[in-house]
């Protein structure tokens, strides 16, 4: 466990949820950065790039606090392009119509940032999500109960679309967010003891 306390870089309450379940403590900060997403770039780049970006942001609001490790993340969604939070309805249809019958990919990046030193540790989780095609009326439904526009991909795992997934290659909590494991080792870095794996 850190010494210093702990600042989630993130509005998203599902983070807040999991962090919390780990046991820790910890203080919330969201950082005011913009997300401009290349569809055709690379989606655990530019995952990595926002989550650094948040980082940094967090830890410039931080200036004459007290010493705090920021933990910020980023999550995008592939399949044949990069997919972010969808703009409108329109776009989270859309998403939602790519991504059913296939699978797709998610990706999680950390960037963990000693707000006193500077001392920075970062990764990208990877998870492969395999989908039943979602038909017309769920997506409808989706839509209408307002879930998908504050996600990447324009749905949540945990949510309306648990009885379509098929299955799950890789880290659960990283397609709701916050690959824990990964988290944790990059924890383990500011306490001097430092992961035995990767």
């Amino acid at each position: 466990m850190p010494h210093k306390r702990l600042v989630l870089a993130s509005a998203s309450p599902r983070r807040r949820e999991l962090l919390a379940g780990m046991g820790y403590e910890f203080g919330v900060i969201v950082p005011d950065v913009d997300e401009p997403l290349d569809p055709k770039g690379d989606p655990a780049a530019q995952a990595a790039a926002f989550a650094s970006a948040k980082a940094k942001r967090a830890v410039e609001m931080l200036s004459g606090f007290d010493p705090a490790i920021v933990i910020a993340a980023d999550t995008v969604v592939w399949r044949d392009e990069v997919l972010g939070k969808p703009r409108d309805e329109a776009d989270a249809r859309r998403m939602l119509t790519l991504l059913g019958g296939g699978e797709h990919s998610v990706y999680t990046a950390l960037c963990l940032t000693d707000s006193e030193t500077g001392e920075t540790h970062q990764a990208v989780e990877r998870t492969i999500v395999v989908m039943d095609t979602l038909d017309e009326a769920f997506i409808h439904a989706c839509i209408a109960n307002g879930e998908p526009m504050d996600k990447a991909g324009a749905y949540a795992y945990q949510g309306m679309a648990a009885p379509y997934v098929k299955g799950i290659m890789g880290c659960y909590y990283n397609v709701v967010g916050l690959p824990l494991r990964r988290l944790r080792l990059l924890l383990s870095h500011f306490d001097g003891s430092g992961p035995t794996d990767e």
